[in-house]
């Protein structure tokens, strides 16, 4: 009987360690509880990858944080332009303050 693992063996142990390490990580928020605070977070990101004091991988999860949450700003800003469109009859008329 032969006592070297198997390929598939070690395939399995592999993805066994694979999995365990990318299951440590825990994923950030998706999305955040308005508008304002997107923005805020997004505007604290920005900052802080421009200072171009993070490793890759901080740098790389910030890119895509910032993406989601810019992603949802843009939405919530479609949706509120819908409403507008609504509330005007259906036509965008510029906004004027008064």
């Amino acid at each position: 009987m032969d006592s070297a693992p198997h390929s598939g063996d070690y395939n399995r142990e592999f993805d066994d360690k694979a999995m365990a390490k990318t299951s440590t990580t825990a994923p950030p928020p998706v999305i955040a509880a308005s508008y304002e605070e997107a923005l805020g977070e997004l505007d604290r990101l920005v900052a802080t990858m421009e200072a171009g004091q993070l490793p890759l991988d901080r740098l790389l999860e910030s890119y895509k944080r910032g993406a989601d949450l810019l992603n949802f700003c843009r939405s919530r800003l479609e949706s509120v332009e819908e409403q507008v469109k609504v509330l005007e009859d259906g036509q965008l008329k510029a906004w004027a303050p008064r």
